[in-house]
């Protein structure tokens, strides 16, 4: 009996030995990869946001889709009744052909806003036809501007002034220069880099809808208290504005209004999403850095980190370095905050190809019309643009397509 033992035992060592030797030469099996996470559409929330973010973005789509009244505040002048009503393509959020114009006076090298009289900002509407604007006879520049999308604008505030500055000093080609939009921040009152509108004219999207509420539908709130009068005419003003200021009254169990909301909005809506590169995208983002786009159109930053996950150290892949260069005469002739008269922040690129006109004043109905008329500091690239054979430059556009 010992013998046999002793013999089953060293089979089943054996055994043991084969089975270990066997199973260590089979390899595992692959699983496959998980499938990538759906991107938002233009228009929906941040992949990631918590319930009360979640919650915030859903009562900012409120805020934002809202139309005012008189009795709301909206007026005596204004531009439209709703955020959404120029911010409405694709989806709310976006762009659109909606236009405002600036005006004020160019004399012996000096701008003059005329804010005497109004200026910049004409308003396009009234409640009623005695307050109704007009251009000055003053002014001899006139210029339009189209609204510009708002997606992915919340990754966009989060990125630090600190990396603004970084992309001011770095060395660049073609003699492209560049500087921050050194502006103070009307809703923190400190010393801020301006990162939204035209001219970089914002650093944070609780400023820029407290400016867009009064500027654009005439509601006054915390930060704009003071009603814009027609031409500038108080007298007027007083006649038709019959609402206490600020019009737009903070809650004092929450401190806060609805500008605070429609930041909300703004704050957690996605970026627009990416395609899939084809051929010819993926050789055109090459010649994207060789023909000198990515100087100022920057293709990303990273966010500061963020109490909301969702924008905690997230890249920002929005084709801008968000700085103000002279576009030579694709500047528009006004000066505002910390931009002359042909300065203009650089656009971001991201979503391009959910417009339908391009530049700030919508001159151009195509990407290749929009590039050529680029000047300035963005002249020499766009004289490589205009050099390349014409399947080149279609690559190219193809690549400004897919981001």
């Amino acid at each position: 009996m010992k013998i046999r033992r002793s013999i089953a035992l060293h089979v089943a060592a054996a055994l043991a030995v084969t089975a270990s030797v066997t199973v260590a030469q089979v390899p595992p099996r692959p699983q496959p990869a998980p499938p990538p996470a759906p991107q938002p559409q233009p228009g929906e929330s941040l992949a990631g946001l918590d319930a009360k973010s979640l919650a915030q973005f859903a009562a900012g789509i409120e805020e934002f889709a809202n139309v005012e009244t008189p009795e709301t505040g909206l007026g005596p002048i204004f531009n439209n009744v709703s955020c959404a009503a120029c911010h409405l393509s694709p989806a709310m959020g976006g762009s659109s052909a909606v236009f405002v114009t600036r005006y004020g006076r160019m004399q012996n090298g000096v701008f003059d806003p005329l804010a005497s009289q109004g200026g910049t900002l004409l308003h396009q509407f009234s409640i009623d036809p005695q307050v109704r604007e007009v251009i000055p006879a003053d002014a001899n520049v006139v210029a339009r501007r189209m609204t510009t999308p708002l997606f992915g604008a919340g990754l966009i505030e989060a990125i630090p002034d600190a990396a603004l500055a970084m992309s001011e000093a770095r060395h660049k080609a073609d003699g492209v220069r560049g500087h921050v939009s050194r502006i103070t921040d009307v809703a923190s009152g400190m010393p801020r880099a301006g990162r939204f509108g035209w001219k970089g004219q914002h650093a944070t999207l609780l400023s820029f809808a407290a400016d867009a509420y009064l500027n654009e539908m005439g509601i006054t709130n915390r930060f704009f208290p003071v009603e814009n009068a027609p031409n500038g005419n108080r007298a007027l003003l007083a006649q038709f504005d019959t609402l206490a200021d600020p019009e737009d009254v903070v809650d004092p169990q929450t401190g806060r209004s609805d500008i605070d909301t429609a930041a909300d909005f703004m704050r957690f809506l996605a970026p627009p999403p990416r395609l899939a590169l084809t051929a010819s995208a993926a050789s055109g983002a090459t010649l994207f850095a060789t023909t000198g786009c990515a100087e100022c159109h920057q293709p990303s930053y990273m966010t500061a980190p963020n109490d909301i996950a969702a924008l905690d150290r997230k890249p920002v892949n929005l084709f801008s370095d968000l700085l103000l260069h002279d576009m030579g005469s694709l500047g528009d002739g006004i000066v505002q905050a910390n931009a002359g008269v042909r300065e203009m922040r650089t656009a971001p690129l991201w979503g391009l190809r959910l417009r339908r006109l391009y530049l700030h004043d919508g001159r151009a109905g195509t990407i290749d019309a929009a590039i050529c008329a680029h000047d300035g500091e963005a002249a020499p690239a766009k004289s490589r643009y205009t050099g390349l054979p014409a399947p080149l430059q279609q690559q190219l556009v193809d690549y400004l397509g897919s981001i």
